[in-house]
């Protein structure tokens, strides 16, 4: 196989990740119009965001298991055809909802996330035991430079909804296919490529001694740390911008911060090779886990404009090596598991972000904006609670602020009335659409309180988001701990060794207190 044919598998596998980027960060940038569109509180958006991420596991697990025998070819065929599937789906939710209503549109929303996480999936079973079979000498390295892809295209997602934003009045349907652009590139550079099997396969390693690497505690100790690693950086991605915003008083403030944060994280990760040579893989985790820790923290007190900067600039700086590097961990120390093990690590990330990242920091929002509300100003919580009230886990059913009738209030219902004036110019009555028609019956009630609503409710959704980041730093302290623990348990043993395969010594991994060792077969 040529080195031109490796150079194109490598960077359509980092355009599969500018893909998953861009559609990711446009969704968490649209959430505002979701809510707005269709009602739906912080809870519910954020189940529609876990969605996004759990559906990931689901491919990456599963198609790990096959993917040598099945050929990555036809694997990334499929994620082309799930990734399009997706935007099917979801770009169905407008008309869905006029003709069935809130509760159908939302499992289209569901669903179309979901189907998004399967195609990123899909591509992930495949590109990182790529990766670590293309540069199987300096695979922590290559590793980090893929996964450059993804905060690559968190800031082109992030800029383009800025410029939308200040085009203004662009659906959110034309937003959300922009993802589509980097799929069908990945596609076409893709077509009739010849793909490696993995190094494990290479190498003869049976299906069996695949296996047994899971008996491994450190192995089950590294997937307890990157399900941590799926809450705190993926989960708390989902949310940052719209907490930011709120902070900073405009969304596109958050925005920018968040493109800046990307930005940062884009940048670094093609340096971590030089990086992990002076401190070793464990212990580049253990200062971005403490990074994170304080910039979270920073996150839940910033009240002026220059603090959130400087907060939002320390957790950047804290989540940038995280996923890559326990990536790079997995592969150097369990070489003999292939695909499975890189499948299992990152499935257990997105599986944690999904389905306890996205919707737990959802509820954290809605539990301390509600208790703030209805404690400072119950009359205005009655005002502007949801008609339904949703759980998380064992946590109690909550009725969070309504996503609509918070809109209302921002704009004074101009949007509202904009709605009603399109129904109007159609030939069409606001009877025609009953969430319309009692969204505004709500607003002529409301609107005679909105002046003194506006302060507490708005008080109540920045206390909500700045208390939603301040627990999520317990996440990054526990891992901070779980690091420590593995640094003082390689000392015990010599240090930090990467196993690798006979044939394949490592470059990269030759770390400071550490040796590479030979994995026997």
């Amino acid at each position: 196989m040529g080195k031109a044919n490796d150079k194109v598998l490598f960077w359509a596998s980092f355009l599969t990740l500018i893909a998953a980027g861009v559609g990711f960060s446009i969704r968490g940038a649209i959430l505002f119009e979701w809510g707005k569109q269709f009602g739906y509180t912080q809870t519910e958006l954020g189940t529609i965001t876990g969605a996004g991420l759990w559906g990931f596991p689901i491919t990456i697990i599963a198609l790990s298991f096959v993917a040598d025998r099945i050929g990555y070819g036809f694997l990334m065929v499929l994620a082309f055809l799930l990734h399009t599937s997706s935007a099917v789906v979801t770009l169905a939710a407008t008309p869905v909802f006029h003709a069935y209503g809130k509760d159908a549109t939302f499992q289209c929303l569901y669903w179309g996330s979901f189907i998004f996480a399967l195609a990123n999936g899909t591509c992930e079973a495949v590109i990182n035991p790529l990766t670590a079979t293309l540069f199987p000498r300096e695979k922590t390295h290559w590793l980090n430079i893929l996964h450059a892809g993804w905060p690559g295209g968190l800031i082109l997602g992030a800029l383009l909804g800025l410029v939308f934003n200040l085009v203004g009045n662009v659906r959110w349907e034309i937003q959300m296919a922009m993802f589509l652009i980097p799929t069908v590139i990945y596609g076409i550079m893709m077509l009739g490529r010849t793909f490696p099997r993995s190094e494990a396969a290479v190498a003869g390693v049976p299906f069996a001694t695949m296996l047994l690497e899971f008996v491994s505690p450190i192995l089950l100790f590294l997937l307890l740390l990157h399900a941590m690693v799926g809450y705190v950086e993926l989960g708390t991605d989902s949310w940052i911008a719209n907490i930011t915003g709120t902070i900073l008083e405009h969304k596109n403030y958050g925005l920018m911060l968040f493109i800046w944060t990307s930005g940062l994280m884009f940048v670094l990760r093609f340096f971590a090779g030089p990086i992990v040579h002076k401190i070793s893989p464990l212990g580049l985790l253990l200062v971005s886990a403490i990074l994170a820790c304080t910039g979270l923290l920073m996150l839940g007190q910033a009240n002026a404009a220059l603090a959130c900067v400087l907060a939002a600039t320390i957790y950047g700086f804290g989540k940038t090596f995280f996923w890559p590097t326990m990536l790079g961990v997995v592969s150097e120390r369990f070489p003999k598991g292939g695909a499975l093990t890189l499948g299992a690590i990152g499935g257990v990330g997105m599986l944690s972000a999904g389905l306890l990242g996205g919707p737990g920091i959802g509820y954290k929002q809605d539990y301390f904006a509600t208790q703030n509300l209805e404690t400072k100003d119950p009359a205005a919580y009655q005002r502007y609670k949801s008609d339904e009230t949703k759980s998380f886990l064992t946590f109690p059913a909550i009725a969070g602020l309504d996503g609509s009738k918070v809109a209302a209030l921002a704009d004074n219902g101009a949007q509202i009335d904009s709605d009603i004036q399109a129904l109007e110019k159609s030939g069409r009555s606001i009877q025609s659409d009953p969430k319309l028609a009692q969204l505004n019956n709500w607003w002529q009630s409301a609107k005679t309180y909105a002046p003194a609503d506006k302060g507490p409710v708005e008080a109540a959704r920045l206390y909500g988001g700045k208390m939603a980041l301040t627990y999520t730093a317990v996440v990054p302290a526990a891992m901070a701990v779980g690091y420590l623990i593995l640094i003082i348990y390689f000392r015990t043993r010599g240090g930090y060794k990467a196993q690798v395969l006979v044939g394949h010594m490592a470059k990269d991994e030759e770390f400071t207190g550490g040796v590479e060792g030979p994995a026997e077969l």
